[in-house]
């Protein structure tokens, strides 16, 4: 007659061989598909900017103006600039 603890020793064993199937290492993923979108930057050649736009930027940076404030001065300030030209 065999003992409990052998009995346990033998399913314990036996349990490594059957739950080491669920811990084999698997093949790498495949590295995922690139995207059809590319980055809005990579997208599109950068504009250069004009000189009244960057003029416009250095004025609004040093009034310290940000957000809508910034964006309803700078199209006043580039719409001066073309009726001053």
């Amino acid at each position: 007659m065999t003992t409990i603890s052998s009995r346990a020793a033998v399913a314990a064993f036996a349990s490594l061989f059957l739950i080491s199937s669920a811990f084999a290492q698997t093949a790498t993923p495949a590295a995922p598909a690139p995207t059809t979108k590319a980055a809005p930057a990579a997208k599109k050649a950068e504009k250069p900017r004009s000189a009244a736009s960057l003029e416009c930027s250095k004025e609004a940076n040093t009034k310290g103006v940000h957000g809508k404030e910034r964006k309803k001065f700078m199209s006043q300030c580039k719409k001066a600039a073309k009726s001053k030209s």
